[in-house]
């Protein structure tokens, strides 16, 4: 989505910055996460339509990711933001070695390529790791707790996400000690969710594992709905999943590491260098969970699991 109004010269002229975000989904579903980015660059002192115009893209699918990278690329931005989004950030730094990209992902960024090292990534890239890739045996045994006699658990990811091998790796690893069978589905766009769920209900699963991956972000009314319609119990890996009818929740704050991707992009326009910046790692988890969803589906959450919860949504 390209800003109306003046032209980037006439912006130049009033000394305003440029600075390009970058993230598959949609502008609606994603309202909160711009507001936190623009909070985030506002305590650096950038606030948006005053001293730095912002250039948004949003891609349908990840096989868009590519060609929009390379159109903020041609627009010579100061930074290039892709929150949220590990595939978004692969994308951008293909496109550019030398436009600073600030992201937030799961997982290893330094295990996927985006940087040299966690303390000094050394290229043109840094940013925020939520490190979600290594929370699938905590989700594992969460669902376990709610619904202990659940034998095969389903797993879907995202093939086109660097990080889903790894996910799928650390669940597998987990499978033997706590006696379950694991079957993994795969989607790569809204539509092939749809088809993930009629074979994992072929494969009988019990209950599903989500892993982290954008668009399972932008699908989450879709992913909630077909889970309850098929009467499967789900855990997801944000907040808002849970907040769209979702079962339960855990992972990472998504708008607490979008905004940090909003600071660490104001620090970049005031001068600082990736190459310096360590990457940073989410320090805030949350368990959220929907209660009205669990009544839908008959399951009796225990005591000890509400008390543990950060939020439980009636």
């Amino acid at each position: 989505m390209r800003r109306r109004g003046r032209s980037r010269r006439e912006h130049s002229k009033r000394r305003c910055r440029w600075s390009d975000f970058l993230r598959p989904g949609s502008p609606e579903l994603n309202a909160h996460l711009v507001e936190a980015f623009r909070k985030g660059m506002g305590e650096t002192g950038y606030l948006e339509g005053r001293n730095v115009v912002v250039e948004y893209r949003w891609a349908q699918n990840d096989d868009q990711l590519t060609e929009l990278a390379a159109d903020l690329v041609r627009l010579r931005a100061a930074v290039i933001a892709t929150p949220g989004s590990t595939t978004a950030a692969a994308a951008a730094k293909s496109a550019t070695t030398t436009i600073p990209i600030v992201f937030s992902g799961g997982g290893d960024p330094v295990q996927t390529g985006l940087v040299a090292s966690l303390n000094r990534p050394g290229g043109n890239v840094t940013g925020v790791s939520s490190m979600s890739g290594e929370l699938g045996t905590k989700r594992v045994g969460l669902l376990q707790e709610l619904v202990p006699r659940a034998a095969r658990l389903a797993v879907l990811i995202n093939p086109n996400n660097p990080l889903a091998e790894a996910f799928v790796a650390d669940i597998r690893a987990a499978a033997p000690a706590i006696g379950r069978q694991i079957e993994v589905v795969t989607a790569s766009t809204s539509r092939d969710i749809d088809t993930a769920f009629a074979t994992l209900m072929q494969k009988r699963a019990d209950a599903l594992v989500l892993s982290s991956d954008a668009l399972f972000v932008s699908s989450r009314v879709q992913l909630a709905a077909l889970a309850a319609r098929h009467a499967v119990p789900a855990i997801y890996p944000f907040r808002e999943d849970a907040e769209a009818g979702g079962l339960m929740s855990y992972g990472p704050s998504n708008t607490d590491l979008v905004r940090q991707v909003g600071i660490y992009t104001g620090r970049v326009l005031n001068g600082e260098k990736p190459a310096d910046m360590p990457i940073l790692r989410a320090i805030r988890f949350e368990l959220v969970i929907n209660l009205k969803t669990a009544k839908t589906l008959g399951l009796e959450i225990s005591p000890t699991l509400l008390a543990r919860a950060d939020e439980v949504i009636e």
